[in-house]
């Protein structure tokens, strides 16, 4: 079992930088793959990245590719998302979401991931 804490959000203007932490407590973090997920208001949650535990491979949106980079520290069981070049619709509540045996086809798909933490609000004024 493992617990999952985001932070780091908040209000930035476009153009501005974030970071995430995707903090995770239980017995082991060994063995989970993560994965950001954001969901705006009235829309659909969306993928944002994952970085995989099996091959350490990283899976990005088209939307957010070349801005933003997901790195892990196993010693620190935190997963991080460094979000730079902000824009307005980045706006969303950012969730985290991990999941044990993840195979690479379902890395954007949110009811593939056993695992959420209760998300943290990023806002991006234009």
């Amino acid at each position: 079992q493992v617990q999952l804490v985001e932070s780091g959000g908040g209000t930035v203007q476009a153009g501005g930088s974030l970071r995430l932490s995707c903090a995770a407590s239980g017995r082991t973090f060994s063995g989970y793959s993560v994965g950001w997920f954001r969901q705006a208001p009235g829309k659909e949650r969306e993928h944002v990245a994952t970085i995989k535990w099996s091959d350490n491979s990283i899976h990005y949106a088209d939307s957010v590719k070349g801005r933003f980079t997901i790195s892990r520290d196993n010693a620190r069981k935190t997963v991080y998302l460094q979000m730079n070049g902000l824009k307005p619709e980045d706006t969303a509540i950012y969730y985290c979401a991990a999941d044990r045996g993840l195979i690479t086809s379902s890395v954007g798909r949110g009811e593939m991931y056993d695992h959420w933490g209760q998300g943290t609000q990023v806002t991006v004024s234009s």
